[in-house]
């Protein structure tokens, strides 16, 4: 399984001390430079399993670039030259443009809801207490509720 990811997914499993999570879930795990970049803003360093790709389309950057950040426009790029099997991406507009190319984008809480199901997490409320709290991820109330009900919590 190929997966590129963003940074808003990586930076908060390892804001939470779960990075583990996406190992589990999907073995090596496929970052843009920018991400990386990004990333090694706010971390001293990470995962072997996360490896760096550089997307090769300027061309379709640039564009990209155009209305959104650098790291989803490499992210979006990357998974369409590896034919990427999930785009890991939270922000709207970026998750927007990634499906309008065909590409199938999951989030954090999808990721937390896969976790929960392959038994990985044992109970997924207290982990959604600290990203509102400790990482300051926004959640409304709606949204998680359906989380849980979705892992029948």
């Amino acid at each position: 399984m190929i997966v590129v990811s963003d940074t808003s997914v990586v930076t908060a499993l390892l804001q939470l001390g779960q990075i583990e999570i996406l190992r589990s879930l999907y073995g090596e795990v496929i970052l843009p430079k920018a991400v990386e970049h990004e990333l090694l803003r706010a971390h001293e360093s990470l995962p072997p399993f996360l490896v760096v790709q550089s997307a090769t389309n300027r061309e379709m950057v640039r564009s990209l670039e155009q209305t959104l950040d650098r790291g989803e426009s490499e992210g979006i790029s990357l998974s369409l030259e590896l034919s990427a099997d999930v785009l890991l991406m939270d922000e709207i507009k970026g998750r927007d443009e990634a499906r309008a190319r065909g590409l199938r984008v999951v989030g954090l809480l999808g990721v937390l809801v896969q976790a929960r199901r392959a038994g990985l997490v044992p109970v997924l409320s207290p982990l959604l207490r600290r990203l509102r709290h400790e990482v300051g991820f926004y959640i409304s109330e709606q949204l998680e509720a359906d989380v849980l009900n979705a892992v029948r919590e």
